[in-house]
């Protein structure tokens, strides 16, 4: 009997708890389900295994919601992909915890858990699983984080120090032998070298490997401790064994393999360091402080002190403070950190600045909109990171491979020395080849294999304007054979221009579109923006509409003069009753030649019915790389599809216009998704989907397809579904966000090969006694930092180069 409580949001009386019991007792396997309203939740006794998610699943469909939230914390003491699966247990064991990712390259876990978990559960779960626990709530904290790191990386360069001029003596003895020279220490010298090394600078490992045996489980720093510990117990023994003489010791092999171990830990985390430049580069845009205005002066104020309302002083060769729409001046500002975009943006009286970017020339009073952690900056960073933490499915095989690394090791270990042992080998001959085994056999290689390349990959792209908000969604873009385009602000410019308008019966045009201007008041529609852009060129006074009400995938209705209109689709006309007025023809030929239509339609006398009272023609133009963009898809194997909700005539023209053979017309929104689920529905196994839009219309087919990429210039509900977000409307970003989809999952599978193949060849040399402990710990120490180099490398990718003004 498995018991579950649930935090719930919405209830307000006894028949909500009611439903939401009912709810809960449908879930199968639930047994009991009880719900206190005085405590906002739930305990649900199940038999069996129920999955919370189904759960949350049932509370939802009865209307309610049961609230998440998400943490963020700093491991501290990790050494390899062993460790990072142990912390995700012991987070994930914590009750109401949903999911928990630890990614090894950033040191970090995120935590997704119902209501608010408790903080002290989380680092108390962490500490007993061996490791400190760190919060990290906002900027303040990560900067702390920072510091301590800088700190904890001057430590361990010190002790590297250390450690190398205590184990230099003991590999000089070696050295000479090549030479003829006979330089060998005396035994207690030796162990007076060693023993330092082993256990004030090698504790490290004691204590991270007896914390994971306490655990249940193993990590690198168990196989380090038990290989060294081997070499240098054996050493005395020997040493004990023959006071006084000269024995061959290995006191140099633990020392120095300890040694190395230290060198290769340090330069991984130099290199991890470096993978980290996007996401420091992009906290760098933020000033420290902004001059807010203060009756007639201005104030300097710390960031974090600022407010939505205040109006700030940007000078020549500042960056924005905030989010804002700018009140007086003119400038150009240099937005390429957070757009990629390299030409300056000219910004005037009314225009929207982002936090951030840099003013290039002229002054600029701006009035803040979103500070803070609600800014597009912070916003960017969250999503970045987020990015980061998230594992693609190909980590997936990595974490069951370390699950059970080190466990096996160590039964090759036992195995190599009672092999070598029961084939005539000596005791000490037998050990050091044991030992050599679990020196070479370190999981970090496969711990950093993905998450180092996916830090380099989403920071370049980040660079180059495109926000990659799942990782995932990297991985299945290489796969995409078939990519559905909307049209409006995305194909076209989506700023359509009213191009034409027919009134019924001979009426009067700029009745026609005064009405039309009335009902399209506060809509941010591309439409009614060019509704009333020519109503206001027309200087037309625009009477006051009421019972305004938006109709999806229809258009709108509402009382305007006292008489009840509708303005929407030839769809909506024909289910509204109304015929045509005469203007069919007129509007056929309007359609054939590339224009939107909107019908204006008044309520009748009788209850229910409806006239066409006029025509309004729309016309929209393809952005200039449009045409370039899906020529290069074409050549990547990729084939385009136009979903639109627009009539055929206008949908056909612009496909007929940027050769698209395939086209959707007058598809709702609802039926969006059903379209990219049939486009899935005719591709071999393997090959995906993918679906470009902005609007919030197109958010149903963005989730809907394997991978959505929302165009920046759209709607947040477009970005928030979306999987890659291009933060510019250069649809040429699309073909470069395959590109690097392919140049990044080639990498990892490129550091994977290389991180199993190492252990595949390496464990079998070391089992064989062609590597010694020492030898094995070099090249042990140095796979992990060529795999962060070679995720490294990344940062040198270039795109391909498509005609035009580049991205």
């Amino acid at each position: 009997m498995t018991t579950t409580s649930l935090p719930i949001e919405g209830m307000t009386c006894a028949s909500c708890v009611r439903r939401v019991e009912r709810a809960l007792a449908k879930v199968p396997g639930v047994t009991e389900a009880s719900v206190n309203l005085a405590t906002e939740s739930a305990t649900v006794q199940s038999s069996g295994q129920v999955g919370t998610q189904a759960l949350m699943n049932a509370v939802q469909e009865a209307g309610f919601q049961v609230p998440q939230s998400s943490l963020q914390l700093a491991i501290e003491g990790m050494t390899c992909a062993s460790c990072s699966q142990r912390v995700e247990r012991a987070l994930a064991a914590v009750p109401g915890v949903l999911q928990a990712t630890v990614n090894l390259a950033t040191n970090q876990a995120q935590v997704q858990a119902l209501g608010s978990v408790e903080w002290a559960a989380l680092a108390q779960a962490v500490q007993l699983a061996g490791y400190t626990a760190v919060a990290f709530a906002g900027d303040d904290e990560q900067q702390q984080a920072k510091l301590r790191s800088r700190a904890q990386a001057r430590r361990e360069t010190f002790k590297l120090l250390v450690a190398a001029g205590l184990s230099l003596p003991l590999v000089l003895p070696m050295l000479g032998e090549l030479f003829g020279r006979h330089w060998m220490l005396s035994a207690p010298l030796q162990f007076a070298l060693a023993t330092p090394v082993q256990f004030w600078l090698g504790a490290r490992f004691y204590r991270a490997g007896w914390h994971a045996l306490r655990a249940g489980t193993g990590n690198m720093d168990l196989l380090v401790a038990l290989g060294t510990s081997a070499a240098y117990f054996l050493s005395l023994y020997l040493w004990w064994r023959e006071p006084q003489g000269m024995p061959h010791l290995y006191f140099e092999s633990a020392a120095v393999v300890i040694t190395l171990v230290m060198l290769g830990k340090w330069l991984e985390a130099r290199a991890k360091l470096r993978t980290l430049a996007a996401i420091d580069a992009l906290h760098a845009l933020k000033p420290a402080t902004a001059w807010v205005q203060q009756g007639d002066g201005f104030s300097e104020r710390a960031l974090r002190e600022l407010r939505v309302g205040d109006v700030v002083r940007v000078r020549p060769g500042e960056r924005v403070p905030a989010d804002g729409v700018v009140t007086e001046g003119a400038s150009h500002l240099d937005e390429s950190m957070l757009t990629g975009e390299s030409v300056p943006v000219p910004r005037e009286a009314g225009a929207v600045v982002t936090g951030g970017a840099v003013n290039l020339e002229g002054l600029l009073l701006v009035r803040t909109t979103a500070v803070g952690a609600a800014s597009q900056l912070s916003r960017i960073v969250r999503l970045v990171e987020s990015a980061q933490a998230r594992k693609p499915p190909i980590q997936l095989l990595v974490d069951k491979v370390s699950a059970v690394f080190v466990p096996a090791v160590v039964g090759v270990a036992v195995a190599t020395g009672l092999g070598w042992w029961w084939l005539g080998a000596d005791g000490p001959t037998a050990l050091l080849h044991a030992v050599a085994v679990l020196v070479i056999a370190c999981p970090c290689a496969l711990g950093l294999a993905t998450p180092a390349t996916l830090m380099v990959g989403t920071g370049l792209a980040a660079r180059r304007g495109i926000l990659v908000r799942d990782a995932q969604a990297l991985e299945l873009l290489r796969d995409v054979r078939v990519m559905a385009f909307d049209k409006t602000g995305t194909l076209t410019v989506g700023q359509p221009r009213l191009a034409c308008i027919e009134p019924a019966h001979g009426g009067d045009a700029g009745k026609l579109l005064a009405a039309a201007a009335a009902l399209q008041t506060g809509s941010t529609h591309p439409l009614a923006h060019a509704v009333l852009a020519e109503a206001t060129r027309r200087a037309l006074a625009v009477p006051l509409a009421t019972q305004a009400a938006a109709v999806a995938g229809r258009g709108v209705q509402a009382q305007v003069d006292g008489k009840m209109l509708r303005l929407g689709s030839e769809r909506w006309r024909e289910e509204s009753g109304a015929g045509d007025a005469g203007l069919q023809a007129r509007a056929n030929a309007l359609q054939a030649s590339g224009h939107s239509l909107a019908w204006l339609m008044q309520a009748g006398e009788e209850q229910g019915s409806w006239a066409t009272a006029g025509l309004l023609a729309f016309a929209d133009t393809a952005k200039p790389e449009a045409a370039l963009t899906l020529q290069a898809l074409h050549r990547l194997g990729v084939e385009p599809v136009l979903i639109s909700g627009d009539n055929p005539g206008a949908a056909q023209a612009v496909a007929t216009a940027l050769g698209i053979s395939k086209v959707h017309s007058q598809v709702l929104p609802a039926d969006k998704a059903a379209v990219v689920h049939a486009l899935r529905a005719h591709l071999p196994h393997g090959a995906k989907v993918a679906m470009v839009g902005d609007g919030i219309n197109d958010a149903p087919a963005l989730a809907a397809a394997d991978v959505g990429i929302a165009m920046g210039t759209g709607t947040d509900v477009a970005m928030e579904t979306a999987g890659i977000t291009l933060l510019r409307g250069d649809l040429r970003l699309v073909v470069q966000a395959i590109e690097l989809s392919k140049a990044i999952t080639a990498k990892v599978r490129q550091n994977l090969f290389w991180a199993f193949a190492y252990n595949v060849v390496g464990i079998p040399l070391a089992a064989l006694g062609y590597l010694s402990p020492i030898l094995a710990g070099a090249a042990m120490a140095m796979s992990s930092v060529s795999v962060v180099g070679n995720a490294l490398w990344l940062a040198r990718w270039q795109p391909s180069t498509l005609p035009g003004k580049q991205p």
